[in-house]
């Protein structure tokens, strides 16, 4: 079993120096997965940077000591696999960022759709941002990764479509798209921006101006799938066509 992963800011000692791990990762690695000395750890920043360590001592409850054996820096993927969520009604936007950081998506961008019955706006969309960015911190230590995805502030259709414009391929995930998203042409490297609609569907509008920005729909296969597990389903069929599975 890989070893767990914990979120620092940064590493105040080089390779084969001591850290302490304190605070709320301290006492999730001391209290909560009772990690002893001689297992191995992970330190990241979340942004790439990462160190294999070995624990080397506890002290109460809230203070791992660990030795940094080897400190990295992952890469940034390419191309790059950015889906824009619509609002989904109740927790299904955490359940969706979730499991599109488990898979391995590299940025989700909030979208307030014509259709979307859920609104962010005030504290409640201050909160929500912040759950799902939390969320996605959370799931990215649970799936051992090392950079997290980017959760961008809400976006406009108008600024959803500037998004989709700059895209190297861009994608609306559509049931009636004449084109399967397993046959598009893709980049090898760049950005690709996927969009995912909102329960009640990407309106003709918003499907005019997306495909003048270069974004046409594309079906995923024969079913339907609810707009939470729509961009998890994409993420998967381009990663592994992307060689970024492999």
């Amino acid at each position: 079993m890989t070893a767990p992963v914990f979120v620092v800011e940064h590493f105040d000692a080089g390779s084969g120096g001591r850290y302490v791990l304190d605070g709320p990762e301290g006492r999730h690695a001391v209290s909560v997965k009772r990690l002893h000395s001689g297992e191995d750890v992970v330190l990241t920043d979340g942004a790439g940077r990462w160190a294999d360590c070995v624990v080397l001592d506890t002290e109460g409850k809230d203070r791992l000591i660990v030795r940094l054996d080897s400190v990295h820096e992952e890469p940034v993927a390419t191309p790059r696999i950015t889906v824009v969520q619509a609002l989904p009604k109740g927790d299904r936007g955490e359940v969706a960022v979730e499991t599109m950081t488990e898979t391995g998506v590299d940025a989700v961008v909030p979208w307030t759709a014509s259709r979307c019955i859920t609104q962010w706006k005030g504290d409640r969309g201050a909160k929500s941002l912040a759950k799902w960015r939390a969320t996605a911190r959370e799931a990215g230590k649970q799936s051992r990764r090392v950079r997290f995805p980017e959760i961008a502030g809400p976006m406009t259709t108008k600024q959803v479509v500037q998004l989709l414009a700059a895209a190297d391929f861009a994608a609306v995930l559509h049931e009636e798209g004449a084109e399967p998203l397993a046959t598009a042409e893709l980049p090898a490297s760049g950005e690709i921006v996927l969009v995912v609609g909102p329960e009640g569907g990407v309106s003709p509008e918003e499907l005019a101006v997306f495909a003048e920005a270069g974004a046409g729909p594309y079906r995923l296969g024969p079913s339907v799938l609810r707009t939470s597990t729509a961009g998890t389903a994409a993420t998967a069929l381009l990663l592994g066509r992307t060689g970024r599975w492999s």
